[in-house]
């Protein structure tokens, strides 16, 4: 499964030497990278698309349903191939350990499923969850953060996490990735590439742990997937959290240096998800394209020097009060307005608003 073996190779020493060297390295396959996707008939001027969960791919016509928002202007599907539970939507050859541990399914075929898609003339992007892995950290223990004791370490909703600096961590994940690429995905997009928040951090233990900050952990995975996945042609982009670029915030997400890795940043900018206060402004969520305007600001001064596009997930689904068409439109003009190159809606339920897709 690995094209040009002593050429990885190569690439991978390259992508785990001193900080000069993994820019260098990210910065030519970010090139070439993008150079071949620019050549793909089906990528977006302006990408306007939806995520669509392993579940519900599984549905018999549930894809054709989603295709048909077509006509609605939607033109990019972002579908899990691993989600945040550590299930795997197919049975990889090239990834054989997510059988053994009993990660894979049978929820679709990739080669399939983009056949299907890009005769809608879709664009095809690949949702990859790296490091929350509850099924890894279960049944390989050896590749999970862990406590003294050897244990494995859980977050406060008793999810295990594999380890950040486990390279078979990373070559588990990003052989996942290689399959559908493939297959035909024209994109790889990451997600869960950071550190866990949301535990009793202080008791963890990463056997293996490197010399350096998280954030060059989460660059330096990020430069190797990209180093390996840029031969089959695919872009490669990151989800990071929407504060990213505002805040340190602890996790191992450098936008800066997340940005000379890939070919696009995909930034979580929910309204609902900005504290009281945040940017000067009482209440976030009530003012959608302001704090969207906000955050993508930040981000383009992050990234300030390199060539990875911004590609936000904005708010489509209510919390904590009613999120309407007029609230998403508003959030799609700051997006506009910033120069990203396009914007994907989430919705955990896969119920999309009618009229948020439309062409400028």
């Amino acid at each position: 499964m690995i094209s040009a073996i002593l050429g990885g190779l190569a690439v991978w020493v390259t992508a785990l030497g001193p900080g000069s060297r993994v820019s260098e390295a990210a910065k030519r396959s970010t090139t070439e990278t993008r150079a071949l996707a620019q050549q793909n008939p089906l990528f977006p001027k302006e990408i306007r698309g939806i995520h669509v969960t392993m579940t519900l791919a599984s549905l018999k016509g549930k894809l054709a349903e989603y295709a048909s928002l077509k006509n609605e202007g939607l033109n990019t599907i972002a579908l899990d191939i691993k989600d945040e539970n550590g299930a795997v939507a197919f049975s990889p050859s090239e990834a054989p350990l997510a059988s053994e541990i009993g990660a894979a399914g049978n929820f679709y075929d990739p080669a399939s499923v983009a056949k299907q898609l890009h005769a809608e003339g879709i664009y095809l992007i690949g949702r990859v969850a790296v490091f929350e892995d509850p099924v890894l950290s279960t049944r390989r223990p050896d590749l999970a953060i862990q406590h003294s004791d050897g244990s494995t370490w859980l977050d406060y909703r008793g999810l295990g996490w594999s380890n950040e600096y486990n390279k078979k961590v990373w070559e588990y994940n990003v052989s996942i990735a290689k399959a559908a690429a493939k297959a035909g995905f024209d994109e790889i997009q990451f997600d869960y590439v950071r550190f866990p928040s949301d535990g009793p951090v202080e008791s963890a233990v990463w056997p293996g742990k490197a010399n350096e900050s998280e954030s060059t952990t989460v660059a330096h995975f990020l430069s190797y997937a990209t180093s390996q996945l840029k031969p089959l042609g695919v872009r490669v982009s990151a989800d990071v959290f929407g504060l990213a670029a505002t805040n340190e915030l602890g996790i191992g997400q450098s936008p800066k240096q997340i940005a000379r890795a890939v070919d696009a940043i995909s930034p979580m900018v929910y309204p609902s998800h900005f504290g009281a206060g945040q940017y000067g402004l009482a209440d976030p969520q009530a003012v959608p394209g302001t704090t969207v305007a906000y955050a993508l600001s930040d981000f383009k001064t992050a990234m300030r020097g390199s060539d990875a596009e911004l590609v936000p997930w904005i708010q489509d689904f209510s919390l904590g009060g009613s999120f309407t068409l007029a609230d998403i439109q508003d959030e799609v003009l700051a997006v506009r307005q910033s120069g990203a190159r396009g914007f994907l809606l989430w919705n955990a339920s896969g119920e999309y608003t009618s009229g948020a897709l439309r062409p400028e």
